[in-house]
Protein backbone atom coordinates (compact mmCIF):
# COMPACT_ATOMS: atom_id res chain seq x y z
CA UNK A 1 0.00 0.00 0.00
CA UNK A 2 1.51 3.32 -1.03
CA UNK A 3 2.90 5.73 1.54
CA UNK A 4 3.54 8.47 -1.01
CA UNK A 5 2.75 11.93 0.32
CA UNK A 6 2.39 14.81 -2.16
CA UNK A 7 4.82 17.69 -1.96
CA UNK A 8 3.44 20.73 -0.19
CA UNK A 9 3.68 24.36 -1.21
CA UNK A 10 1.79 27.16 0.53
CA UNK A 11 0.35 29.90 -1.65
CA UNK A 12 -2.16 32.58 -0.88
CA UNK A 13 -4.81 31.24 -3.25
CA UNK A 14 -6.31 27.95 -2.18
CA UNK A 15 -4.36 27.73 1.07
CA UNK A 16 -7.17 25.93 2.91
CA UNK A 17 -7.45 23.34 0.14
CA UNK A 18 -3.66 22.86 0.12
CA UNK A 19 -3.65 22.28 3.86
CA UNK A 20 -6.56 19.83 3.78
CA UNK A 21 -4.95 17.87 0.94
CA UNK A 22 -1.66 17.69 2.73
CA UNK A 23 -3.35 16.83 6.04
CA UNK A 24 -5.33 13.98 4.50
CA UNK A 25 -2.28 12.65 2.66
CA UNK A 26 -0.05 12.54 5.73
CA UNK A 27 -2.72 11.03 7.96
CA UNK A 28 -3.52 8.33 5.39
CA UNK A 29 0.16 7.56 4.90
CA UNK A 30 0.60 6.88 8.62
CA UNK A 31 -2.29 4.45 8.70
CA UNK A 32 -1.13 2.80 5.45
CA UNK A 33 2.10 1.85 7.20
CA UNK A 34 -0.01 -0.12 9.69
CA UNK A 35 -2.13 -1.96 7.14
CA UNK A 36 -0.42 -5.35 7.60
CA UNK A 37 -0.20 -5.25 11.41
CA UNK A 38 -2.07 -7.50 13.81
CA UNK A 39 -3.60 -6.04 16.97
CA UNK A 40 -0.80 -7.49 19.10
CA UNK A 41 1.80 -5.62 17.03
CA UNK A 42 0.35 -2.24 17.95
CA UNK A 43 0.99 -2.48 21.69
CA UNK A 44 4.54 -3.81 21.88
CA UNK A 45 7.36 -1.68 23.32
CA UNK A 46 10.67 -3.52 22.93
CA UNK A 47 12.90 -0.97 24.70
CA UNK A 48 12.54 2.39 26.48
CA UNK A 49 13.74 4.37 23.44
CA UNK A 50 11.01 2.89 21.24
CA UNK A 51 7.26 3.40 21.47
CA UNK A 52 4.28 1.19 20.58
CA UNK A 53 2.67 1.85 17.21
CA UNK A 54 -0.60 2.59 18.99
CA UNK A 55 1.11 5.31 20.98
CA UNK A 56 2.54 6.91 17.80
CA UNK A 57 -0.95 6.93 16.24
CA UNK A 58 -2.44 8.57 19.30
CA UNK A 59 0.40 11.01 20.01
CA UNK A 60 0.38 12.48 16.51
CA UNK A 61 -3.38 12.98 16.88
CA UNK A 62 -2.95 14.54 20.33
CA UNK A 63 -0.53 17.04 18.77
CA UNK A 64 -3.19 18.49 16.45
CA UNK A 65 -5.80 18.46 19.18
CA UNK A 66 -3.57 20.06 21.82
CA UNK A 67 -1.80 22.74 19.78
CA UNK A 68 -4.58 23.65 17.35
CA UNK A 69 -8.11 22.46 18.07
CA UNK A 70 -8.34 23.07 21.82
CA UNK A 71 -6.66 26.52 21.93
CA UNK A 72 -7.88 27.82 18.56
CA UNK A 73 -11.17 26.18 17.60
CA UNK A 74 -14.15 27.79 19.31
CA UNK A 75 -16.22 25.48 21.50
CA UNK A 76 -13.62 22.72 21.05
CA UNK A 77 -12.47 20.43 23.82
CA UNK A 78 -10.28 17.37 24.10
CA UNK A 79 -11.84 14.05 23.10
CA UNK A 80 -10.66 12.58 26.41
CA UNK A 81 -9.03 14.46 29.31
CA UNK A 82 -6.86 11.42 30.10
CA UNK A 83 -5.23 11.46 26.66
CA UNK A 84 -3.15 14.52 27.50
CA UNK A 85 -1.40 12.48 30.20
CA UNK A 86 -1.17 9.29 28.16
CA UNK A 87 -0.01 10.74 24.84
CA UNK A 88 2.06 13.80 25.70
CA UNK A 89 5.66 13.07 24.77
CA UNK A 90 7.94 15.64 26.42
CA UNK A 91 6.08 18.96 26.52
CA UNK A 92 6.50 20.00 30.15
CA UNK A 93 4.54 23.20 29.59
CA UNK A 94 1.47 21.15 28.64
CA UNK A 95 1.44 19.02 31.78
CA UNK A 96 2.46 15.69 33.29
CA UNK A 97 2.83 12.56 31.18
CA UNK A 98 3.28 8.84 31.56
CA UNK A 99 7.00 7.91 31.67
CA UNK A 100 8.32 6.97 28.25
CA UNK A 101 9.42 3.50 29.32
CA UNK A 102 5.86 2.71 30.46
CA UNK A 103 4.08 3.41 27.16
CA UNK A 104 3.96 -0.32 26.47
CA UNK A 105 1.74 -0.81 29.52
CA UNK A 106 -1.15 1.04 27.87
CA UNK A 107 -3.37 -1.83 26.81
CA UNK A 108 -6.20 0.70 27.11
CA UNK A 109 -7.37 2.68 25.26
CA UNK A 110 -7.66 -0.10 22.72
CA UNK A 111 -6.34 0.04 19.18
CA UNK A 112 -9.91 0.49 17.94
CA UNK A 113 -10.43 3.41 20.33
CA UNK A 114 -7.23 5.07 19.11
CA UNK A 115 -8.38 4.77 15.51
CA UNK A 116 -11.73 6.30 16.49
CA UNK A 117 -9.80 9.10 18.21
CA UNK A 118 -7.84 9.71 15.00
CA UNK A 119 -11.01 9.74 12.91
CA UNK A 120 -12.75 12.19 15.27
CA UNK A 121 -9.81 14.62 15.32
CA UNK A 122 -9.37 14.31 11.55
CA UNK A 123 -12.99 15.28 10.99
CA UNK A 124 -12.74 18.22 13.38
CA UNK A 125 -9.48 19.41 11.77
CA UNK A 126 -10.96 19.36 8.27
CA UNK A 127 -14.05 21.28 9.35
CA UNK A 128 -12.00 23.77 11.34
CA UNK A 129 -9.58 24.49 8.50
CA UNK A 130 -12.55 25.04 6.19
CA UNK A 131 -14.08 27.61 8.57
CA UNK A 132 -10.93 29.63 9.26
CA UNK A 133 -10.90 33.15 7.86
CA UNK A 134 -7.92 34.27 5.78
CA UNK A 135 -6.14 36.02 8.66
CA UNK A 136 -6.34 33.05 11.05
CA UNK A 137 -5.51 30.60 8.30
CA UNK A 138 -2.30 32.44 7.48
CA UNK A 139 -1.46 32.79 11.18
CA UNK A 140 -2.02 29.12 12.01
CA UNK A 141 -0.76 27.49 8.79
CA UNK A 142 2.83 27.22 10.17
CA UNK A 143 1.60 25.20 13.19
CA UNK A 144 -0.51 22.94 10.97
CA UNK A 145 2.48 22.32 8.73
CA UNK A 146 4.66 21.70 11.78
CA UNK A 147 2.16 19.08 12.95
CA UNK A 148 2.30 17.38 9.55
CA UNK A 149 6.09 17.27 9.55
CA UNK A 150 5.96 16.03 13.13
CA UNK A 151 3.73 13.17 11.99
CA UNK A 152 6.15 12.32 9.18
CA UNK A 153 8.87 11.98 11.79
CA UNK A 154 6.65 9.51 13.59
CA UNK A 155 6.04 7.58 10.36
CA UNK A 156 9.77 6.91 10.32
CA UNK A 157 9.74 6.04 14.02
CA UNK A 158 6.91 3.55 13.46
CA UNK A 159 9.16 1.70 11.03
CA UNK A 160 12.29 1.82 13.18
CA UNK A 161 10.44 0.91 16.37
CA UNK A 162 8.59 -1.95 14.67
CA UNK A 163 11.86 -3.24 13.25
CA UNK A 164 13.36 -3.35 16.74
CA UNK A 165 10.27 -5.09 18.11
CA UNK A 166 10.15 -7.67 15.32
CA UNK A 167 13.92 -8.11 15.47
CA UNK A 168 13.61 -8.94 19.17
CA UNK A 169 11.16 -11.73 18.36
CA UNK A 170 12.81 -15.17 17.89
CA UNK A 171 10.41 -15.81 15.01
CA UNK A 172 11.84 -12.81 13.13
CA UNK A 173 8.42 -11.92 11.63
CA UNK A 174 8.05 -10.09 8.33
CA UNK A 175 6.57 -6.61 8.47
CA UNK A 176 6.20 -6.33 4.71
CA UNK A 177 7.80 -8.05 1.76
CA UNK A 178 10.47 -5.90 0.22
CA UNK A 179 9.44 -3.91 -2.85
CA UNK A 180 11.23 -5.00 -6.01
CA UNK A 181 13.98 -2.60 -7.01
CA UNK A 182 16.76 -2.85 -9.55
CA UNK A 183 19.88 -3.50 -7.52
CA UNK A 184 23.26 -2.15 -8.49
CA UNK A 185 26.85 -2.94 -7.68
CA UNK A 186 28.33 -0.18 -5.52
CA UNK A 187 30.64 2.12 -7.43
CA UNK A 188 34.33 2.23 -6.48
CA UNK A 189 35.04 4.48 -3.52
CA UNK A 190 36.72 7.70 -4.55
CA UNK A 191 37.50 11.03 -2.93
CA UNK A 192 35.92 14.27 -4.10
CA UNK A 193 37.57 17.62 -3.40
CA UNK A 194 35.72 20.58 -1.90
CA UNK A 195 37.49 23.89 -1.78
CA UNK A 196 36.13 25.16 1.49
CA UNK A 197 36.04 28.87 2.20
CA UNK A 198 33.13 30.95 3.42
CA UNK A 199 29.78 29.23 3.02
CA UNK A 200 26.23 29.75 4.23
CA UNK A 201 24.61 27.07 6.42
CA UNK A 202 20.97 26.66 7.41
CA UNK A 203 17.55 26.99 5.82
CA UNK A 204 17.35 29.87 3.36
CA UNK A 205 13.85 30.93 4.38
CA UNK A 206 11.83 29.30 1.61
CA UNK A 207 9.46 26.46 2.48
CA UNK A 208 9.08 24.64 5.77
CA UNK A 209 11.97 24.07 8.15
CA UNK A 210 12.26 23.20 11.83
CA UNK A 211 13.52 25.98 14.06
CA UNK A 212 16.84 24.19 14.65
CA UNK A 213 17.72 24.59 10.95
CA UNK A 214 18.26 28.33 11.40
CA UNK A 215 19.18 31.07 11.47
CA UNK A 216 21.08 30.84 8.21
CA UNK A 217 24.60 31.97 8.95
CA UNK A 218 28.13 32.13 7.60
CA UNK A 219 30.63 29.39 8.33
CA UNK A 220 34.23 29.02 7.24
CA UNK A 221 35.41 25.63 5.98
CA UNK A 222 38.94 24.48 5.34
CA UNK A 223 39.31 22.48 2.09
CA UNK A 224 38.18 18.90 2.58
CA UNK A 225 37.51 15.57 0.89
CA UNK A 226 34.30 13.52 0.93
CA UNK A 227 33.82 9.96 -0.23
CA UNK A 228 31.62 9.74 -3.30
CA UNK A 229 29.22 7.28 -1.64
CA UNK A 230 28.24 5.67 1.64
CA UNK A 231 30.35 3.00 3.34
CA UNK A 232 29.13 -0.47 2.32
CA UNK A 233 28.54 -3.67 4.26
CA UNK A 234 31.50 -5.23 2.46
CA UNK A 235 33.82 -2.45 3.56
CA UNK A 236 32.53 -2.66 7.10
CA UNK A 237 33.14 -6.41 7.10
CA UNK A 238 36.79 -5.55 6.56
CA UNK A 239 36.74 -3.63 9.84
CA UNK A 240 35.11 -6.58 11.62
CA UNK A 241 37.54 -9.10 10.12
CA UNK A 242 40.48 -6.88 11.11
CA UNK A 243 39.36 -7.11 14.76
CA UNK A 244 38.06 -3.55 14.80
CA UNK A 245 35.63 -4.26 17.64
CA UNK A 246 38.51 -5.52 19.80
CA UNK A 247 41.04 -2.75 19.12
CA UNK A 248 40.55 0.17 21.52
CA UNK A 249 42.95 2.40 19.58
CA UNK A 250 40.16 3.14 17.10
CA UNK A 251 37.51 3.98 19.67
CA UNK A 252 36.64 7.08 21.64
CA UNK A 253 36.78 6.47 25.39
CA UNK A 254 32.99 6.58 25.81
CA UNK A 255 32.61 4.49 22.69
CA UNK A 256 34.92 1.77 23.97
CA UNK A 257 32.98 1.72 27.23
CA UNK A 258 29.69 1.37 25.28
CA UNK A 259 31.16 -1.38 23.09
CA UNK A 260 32.25 -3.34 26.18
CA UNK A 261 29.04 -2.69 28.09
CA UNK A 262 26.76 -3.81 25.26
CA UNK A 263 29.03 -6.48 23.84
CA UNK A 264 28.93 -5.04 20.32
CA UNK A 265 30.59 -7.26 17.71
CA UNK A 266 28.76 -6.13 14.56
CA UNK A 267 26.00 -3.70 13.51
CA UNK A 268 22.61 -4.10 15.14
CA UNK A 269 20.52 -6.91 13.56
CA UNK A 270 23.57 -8.75 12.16
CA UNK A 271 23.90 -12.44 13.06
CA UNK A 272 26.71 -14.85 12.18
CA UNK A 273 25.27 -18.12 10.87
CA UNK A 274 27.96 -20.70 10.21
CA UNK A 275 30.46 -18.74 8.12
CA UNK A 276 28.15 -16.09 6.68
CA UNK A 277 26.48 -12.97 8.04
CA UNK A 278 22.73 -12.49 7.98
CA UNK A 279 20.77 -9.39 8.87
CA UNK A 280 17.23 -8.86 10.07
CA UNK A 281 15.23 -6.54 7.83
CA UNK A 282 11.59 -5.48 7.76
CA UNK A 283 11.19 -8.23 5.16
CA UNK A 284 12.73 -10.85 7.46
CA UNK A 285 16.21 -12.36 7.65
CA UNK A 286 18.43 -11.75 4.60
CA UNK A 287 22.04 -12.43 3.72
CA UNK A 288 24.20 -9.36 4.19
CA UNK A 289 24.70 -7.79 0.75
CA UNK A 290 28.23 -6.41 0.51
CA UNK A 291 27.13 -3.66 -1.91
CA UNK A 292 24.44 -2.16 0.33
CA UNK A 293 25.25 0.73 2.68
CA UNK A 294 26.09 -0.46 6.18
CA UNK A 295 23.29 0.41 8.58
CA UNK A 296 22.28 0.48 12.24
CA UNK A 297 25.58 1.80 13.55
CA UNK A 298 26.03 3.96 16.60
CA UNK A 299 28.05 7.16 16.29
CA UNK A 300 30.82 5.37 18.17
CA UNK A 301 30.96 2.54 15.62
CA UNK A 302 30.87 4.96 12.69
CA UNK A 303 33.67 7.01 14.22
CA UNK A 304 35.76 3.91 14.98
CA UNK A 305 35.38 2.63 11.43
CA UNK A 306 36.40 6.02 10.01
CA UNK A 307 39.56 6.05 12.15
CA UNK A 308 40.39 2.49 11.11
CA UNK A 309 39.94 3.51 7.46
CA UNK A 310 42.35 6.44 7.87
CA UNK A 311 39.58 8.99 7.61
CA UNK A 312 37.02 10.79 9.78
CA UNK A 313 33.35 11.68 9.82
CA UNK A 314 32.38 14.93 8.08
CA UNK A 315 31.13 17.91 10.00
CA UNK A 316 27.51 18.80 9.38
CA UNK A 317 28.63 22.04 7.70
CA UNK A 318 30.88 20.14 5.29
CA UNK A 319 28.04 17.79 4.45
CA UNK A 320 25.46 20.53 3.89
CA UNK A 321 27.79 22.67 1.80
CA UNK A 322 28.61 19.69 -0.43
CA UNK A 323 25.01 18.58 -1.10
CA UNK A 324 23.11 21.89 -0.96
CA UNK A 325 22.57 22.10 -4.72
CA UNK A 326 21.70 18.43 -5.28
CA UNK A 327 18.13 17.26 -6.00
CA UNK A 328 16.19 15.34 -3.36
CA UNK A 329 16.28 11.86 -4.84
CA UNK A 330 17.28 8.43 -3.65
CA UNK A 331 16.03 5.38 -1.78
CA UNK A 332 13.47 7.11 0.42
CA UNK A 333 10.20 5.87 1.95
CA UNK A 334 8.32 6.19 -1.33
CA UNK A 335 10.26 3.25 -2.81
CA UNK A 336 8.64 1.12 -0.06
CA UNK A 337 11.87 -0.85 0.13
CA UNK A 338 12.48 0.19 3.77
CA UNK A 339 16.04 -1.09 3.51
CA UNK A 340 19.30 0.50 2.30
CA UNK A 341 20.38 -0.42 -1.22
CA UNK A 342 23.06 0.36 -3.78
CA UNK A 343 20.34 1.82 -6.00
CA UNK A 344 21.58 5.38 -5.56
CA UNK A 345 25.17 4.68 -6.60
CA UNK A 346 26.31 6.46 -9.74
CA UNK A 347 28.38 4.63 -12.29
CA UNK A 348 30.55 7.74 -12.33
CA UNK A 349 32.59 7.54 -9.12
CA UNK A 350 33.47 11.23 -9.55
CA UNK A 351 29.91 12.23 -8.62
CA UNK A 352 28.54 12.59 -5.10
CA UNK A 353 25.95 9.85 -4.57
CA UNK A 354 23.49 8.53 -1.96
CA UNK A 355 23.21 11.89 -0.23
CA UNK A 356 19.48 11.50 0.44
CA UNK A 357 17.83 8.31 1.63
CA UNK A 358 19.28 4.87 2.40
CA UNK A 359 20.80 5.75 5.79
CA UNK A 360 21.10 8.76 8.03
CA UNK A 361 24.75 9.82 7.91
CA UNK A 362 26.48 10.40 11.24
CA UNK A 363 28.53 13.59 11.39
CA UNK A 364 31.18 14.53 13.92
CA UNK A 365 29.14 17.60 14.91
CA UNK A 366 27.49 17.83 18.31
CA UNK A 367 23.88 18.95 18.22
CA UNK A 368 24.07 22.56 19.36
CA UNK A 369 22.29 25.81 18.47
CA UNK A 370 23.30 27.85 15.46
CA UNK A 371 24.49 31.43 16.14
CA UNK A 372 21.47 33.54 17.00
CA UNK A 373 19.12 30.57 17.50
CA UNK A 374 16.00 31.24 19.53
CA UNK A 375 13.33 28.58 20.12
CA UNK A 376 9.78 29.52 19.23
CA UNK A 377 7.62 30.90 22.01
CA UNK A 378 5.43 28.69 24.16
CA UNK A 379 5.28 24.93 24.53
CA UNK A 380 6.31 24.33 20.91
CA UNK A 381 9.67 25.84 21.84
CA UNK A 382 10.38 22.49 23.53
CA UNK A 383 10.29 20.70 20.16
CA UNK A 384 14.02 20.93 19.41
CA UNK A 385 15.92 23.37 21.57
CA UNK A 386 15.92 21.50 24.86
CA UNK A 387 17.65 18.49 23.29
CA UNK A 388 20.77 20.44 22.35
CA UNK A 389 23.00 18.49 24.71
CA UNK A 390 24.64 15.03 24.55
CA UNK A 391 23.41 14.37 21.00
CA UNK A 392 25.18 14.08 17.64
CA UNK A 393 23.89 15.35 14.29
CA UNK A 394 22.90 13.08 11.39
CA UNK A 395 22.10 14.25 7.87
CA UNK A 396 20.43 13.12 4.68
CA UNK A 397 17.41 10.99 5.62
CA UNK A 398 17.00 7.24 5.24
CA UNK A 399 15.02 4.56 3.44
CA UNK A 400 12.23 5.28 5.97
CA UNK A 401 12.14 9.07 5.44
CA UNK A 402 9.38 10.57 3.25
CA UNK A 403 10.80 12.48 0.29
CA UNK A 404 8.68 15.56 1.02
CA UNK A 405 10.10 15.66 4.54
CA UNK A 406 13.85 15.82 3.87
CA UNK A 407 16.10 18.67 2.67
CA UNK A 408 19.78 19.59 2.75
CA UNK A 409 19.44 21.69 5.91
CA UNK A 410 17.57 19.04 7.94
CA UNK A 411 19.33 18.29 11.26
CA UNK A 412 18.48 14.95 12.83
CA UNK A 413 19.99 14.12 16.19
CA UNK A 414 20.41 11.09 18.43
CA UNK A 415 22.58 10.06 21.39
CA UNK A 416 25.90 8.55 20.26
CA UNK A 417 24.94 5.05 21.48
CA UNK A 418 21.72 4.90 19.39
CA UNK A 419 21.68 2.05 16.85
CA UNK A 420 18.03 1.28 16.08
CA UNK A 421 17.67 4.07 13.56
CA UNK A 422 18.70 3.56 9.93
CA UNK A 423 22.11 5.16 10.54
CA UNK A 424 25.36 4.73 8.62
CA UNK A 425 28.25 6.85 7.42
CA UNK A 426 30.17 8.63 4.71
CA UNK A 427 33.89 9.25 5.08
CA UNK A 428 35.71 12.57 5.08
CA UNK A 429 39.32 13.67 5.16
CA UNK A 430 41.23 16.91 5.53
CA UNK A 431 42.70 18.14 2.26
CA UNK A 432 46.45 17.35 2.20
CA UNK A 433 48.46 20.50 2.81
Amino acid sequence: MSTVVPAFEVDEAGLAQDLRTRFDGVRRATEALCATLETEDYVLQSMPDASPVKWHLAHTTWFFETFLLVPEAKHSRAESPEYSYLFNSYYNAVGDRIPRAQRGLLTRPTVAEVYRYRAAVDSRMRDWIERLDATDLRRLAPTIVLGLNHEQQHQELILTDLKHAFGSNPLRPVFRERAQITERVSSPLSWLEFGGGLCHVGRDGTGFAFDNEGPRHRHFLDPYLLSNRLVTNGEYLGFIDAGGYDRPEFWLSDGWYARQTHGWKAPLYWEKRDTSWQSFTLAGMKSVDEHEPVCHLSFYEADAYARWAGARLPTEQEWESAVASLPIEGNLAETECFHPSALGCHEDSRALAQCFGDVWEWTRSPYSPYPGYQPVAGALGEYNGKFMCNQMVLRGGSCATPRSHIRASYRNFFPPEARWQFSGLRLARDMPR
